[in-house]
């Protein structure tokens, strides 16, 4: 069976983001797809950082190609798609987010309805989605940048179209929160 890379037409693995954008731009379309499959799944992860569901995820990446392919035009620096359509996608689930909040219910609610005793691994796991929940979105999404998703600090300055030094504050302030929200429900650190 043939890889993906090796149909008629595909572009060659080592294409740049930008020599793909141009190549679209000039009505290859079909290169379109090379983006696609080169950034779908760190979207996805971004988007499920955030707190969204799987299914509002795969949608919401979905809008972000589709944007970022109707605008395509409009991205200024095509070596740069990447952050461009990550910032697409930021807002897009920024919007969700928003929108969502008032038909949320309480992480509490749900949480172990059944009355089960959990395991300490999973009371720590559901004990660090409560403080995560309880971060501010920009800060959350700094965090889950740095330490899920691995960007370095100039990486999330461009996607999260703010300085280095704003989205290194916004880290810090998000462990510090996240340790004082630990250590208040009983975990010490070890």
């Amino acid at each position: 069976m043939r890889r993906p890379e090796s149909i008629a037409g595909a572009p060659p693995r080592g294409e740049t983001d930008a020599e793909l954008v141009r190549r679209v731009l000039h009505g290859e379309r079909e290169h379109y797809a090379a983006l696609v499959r080169r950034y779908q799944d760190e979207l996805y992860r971004h988007a499920r950082g955030m707190g969204i569901d799987h299914d509002a995820a795969e949608d919401l990446v979905q809008d972000a190609f589709i944007k970022a392919y109707v605008g395509l035009s409009d991205c200024r620096d095509p070596a740069c798609f990447r952050s461009w359509v990550f910032r697409i996608l930021r807002n897009l689930c920024l919007d969700y987010l928003k929108n969502i909040r008032q038909r949320s219910v309480p992480l509490e609610v749900l949480e172990n309805e059944g009355g089960a005793t959990l395991s300490p691994p999973e009371e720590l796991r559901r004990a660090l989605v409560r403080a995560l929940a309880g971060l501010t979105v920009e800060m959350r999404e700094a965090f889950l940048q740095k330490h899920q998703a691995g960007y370095a600090y100039n990486e999330m300055a461009e996607i999260l179209d703010a300085s280095v030094s704003a989205v290194k504050m916004r880290v810090h302030r998000a462990r510090e929160q996240l340790r004082s929200a630990l250590l208040e429900a009983g975990y010490t650190g070890r």
